[in-house]
C-alpha cells in the first residue's frame, strides 16, 4: 500500500498488506474500521512517527475493491471513541457512494491488474 496525499508530517509512505495499523484494515476485513487507543501496543505497529499514540483507519471500498483508506492519527491516546468512528464511517461512506457513481472502473483496473 502506497501512502499519500498527507495532512501533516508525513511518515511511512509504503506499507505492506498486514503490517501496521492501515495495512491490518486492508488485510483482516475490508469492512473493518481499526480504532487503537495505543499505537504502541499494536501488534506489528510500524514505528513512523514516535509522536503518534492513537489512530483511527477506515477503509473505502468501492464495488468491492479497496480503493484507500482514511487514516487518523493523534499525538493523544484514547483520542478516537465510537462518535468518531460513525461519523468518520458515515463521511467515506457517502464519499465511496459518489465514487460508485463515477468513473471509477478505470482506476480500479489500474490499481487491482
Amino acid at each position: 500500500m502506497v501512502l499519500g496525499p498527507f495532512q501533516g508530517k508525513i511518515a511511512c509512505v509504503c506499507i505492506p498488506v498486514g503490517k501496521g495499523v492501515c495495512g491490518t484494515a486492508i488485510a483482516e476485513d475490508e469492512d473493518k474500521v481499526q480504532r487503537v487507543d495505543d499505537v504502541h501496543a499494536f501488534p506489528g505497529r510500524i514505528a513512523c512517527d514516535a509522536a503518534r499514540n492513537a489512530e483511527i483507519v477506515i477503509p473505502l471500498k468501492v464495488k468491492d475493491a479497496v480503493v484507500g483508506t482514511l487514516d487518523i492519527d493523534s499525538t493523544v491516546f484514547n483520542r478516537f471513541d465510537s462518535e468518531d468512528e460513525s461519523g468518520l464511517v458515515a463521511l467515506t461512506d457517502g464519499l465511496c457512494e459518489v465514487l460508485v457513481d463515477s468513473n471509477i472502473d478505470k482506476f480500479l483496473q489500474l490499481t487491482h491488474s
